[in-house]
């Protein structure tokens, strides 16, 4: 055995694949680099007198109660105050209803282990939210692609697919990577396809609250299956305050029916216990505070004029040699290139010019699709920073296919 490698890792260990996005971080502290590939917030938005306030209330009046060790199901104070915010999204919420979650990764993978056994089908978006297969592949299970619209997934063909999934991971509103909201009509479309096939389903919801000032929320699957029959024993809900408020609190929380959200408490009682106590009473503190929806209405107006100004620079720069996809709130913009180029190699070449965006090939669970497509984040960078990314984007575009055309003038 080499030294320093061990080679009894298990299944689950030499399965567990690397995140493209995670991979690229470590460019992002490069001097000088403009990156729209991960899905990070915008710091400078980050309410910090808000939460510094909350610091403050906590170390004034209930500091020893957040060093202790808590409960798994999450401290009594945010479990209160997540389901005072999910009534006002609609869904009536009591503190039974609730798992706290270390993000709302850690939901989905209680959920993936509570449901899914070795060879289960699953159904997911094709593409998808990256991280999401990650933690859905460690359980083994086949998956059932299923393509995606301008519309988000394409229900008609689900249901006219005749297949009948273990579970189905879906991101409804603003999805990762596309943007894409699912409308209210395919929502229960949707519904009624999982309540008559028994086929659960698992609403992951981190960008519903970042919908632009003009859009209209929709209803969450969650909301929506308490008034289709037989529906509402069939959803799990997760969301997060990573988007809204920080996600280096890592907060998050899933709602799900009694037998699976018990299942998932004493699968995460092995894993860690509980999450953070200090943590959850700061993010409780913050949600009571109200200063929330303040915050959120700045993020709101501040990401649709990026995202804008994205999309005009992106159309300049590249005309018809782009299709760029519509988004009406979230993080993200998705977008194809018409002219054969391979963005995995496009990439290397934008490195070069310090900017960087994500590969499509990454969201999908069949490597050999998305050669031709991006992801880009247009939240995390000013308006300015978005312009002069997209032109180092357009010369390493330029040069790439000049390389290109070198390399076929000199083959024999």
């Amino acid at each position: 055995m080499d030294a320093g490698k061990f080679e009894g890792l298990s299944l689950v260990a030499t399965s567990a694949r690397r995140s493209d996005v995670r991979d690229l971080l470590h460019h992002a502290s490069r001097e000088g680099m403009i990156s729209f590939a991960g899905g990070l917030p915008d710091a400078d938005l980050f309410d910090l007198a808000g939460i510094n306030q909350a610091i403050d209330l906590i170390q004034s009046r209930s500091l020893r109660r957040g060093l202790q060790y808590g409960a798994t199901e999450g401290q009594p104070n945010l479990r209160a105050a997540v389901a005072e915010l999910m009534r006002r999204r609609g869904v009536p919420t009591l503190l039974d209803d609730l798992l706290i979650t270390t993000g709302s990764q850690q939901g989905l993978d209680l959920l993936a282990r509570a449901l899914v056994n070795p060879g289960d089908l699953v159904a997911i978006e094709s593409p998808t939210y990256l991280a999401a297969v990650n933690a859905l592949e460690l359980t083994r299970p086949r998956f059932l692609t299923v393509p995606t619209t301008s519309c988000g997934m394409d229900v008609d063909a689900l249901v006219s697919s005749q297949a009948r999934p273990k579970l189905l991971y879906v991101v409804p509103t603003f999805s990762n990577p596309c943007g894409a909201q699912m409308p209210l009509e395919a929502r229960i479309k949707l519904l009624q396809w999982a309540a008559d096939k028994k086929v659960f389903v698992i609403e992951d919801d981190p960008y519903g609250e970042l919908r632009f000032p003009a859009t209209p929320a929709l209803p969450s699957l969650h909301q929506l299956a308490s008034h289709q029959p037989g529906a509402h024993g069939w959803v799990a809900y997760l969301s997060t305050l990573s988007k809204c408020m920080a996600p280096g609190l890592r907060i998050g929380w899933m709602m799900a029916p009694a037998s699976v959200l018990d299942a998932c408490i004493r699968i995460k009682q092995a894993m860690d216990l509980h999450t953070s106590s200090l943590v959850q009473e700061i993010a409780a503190a913050y949600l009571q505070s109200g200063l929330m929806d303040a915050a959120v209405e700045r993020m709101r107006v501040t990401y649709e004029s990026r995202y804008r100004v994205m999309r005009e620079a992106l159309e300049d720069a590249f005309g018809d040699q782009m299709t760029i996809g519509e988004a009406a709130g979230g993080m993200f913009l998705w977008a194809r290139f018409n002219d054969g180029t391979h963005t995995r190699a496009l990439l290397t070449e934008a490195l070069r010019d310090n900017v960087m965006f994500v590969p499509g090939n990454a969201f999908y669970a069949q490597g050999n699709l998305g050669a031709s497509e991006l992801r880009l984040s247009f939240v995390t960078n000013a308006t300015e920073r978005i312009r002069e990314g997209v032109q180092r984007l357009k010369s390493a575009h330029a040069r790439l296919h000049a390389e290109r055309s070198c390399e076929a003038i000199v083959q024999p």
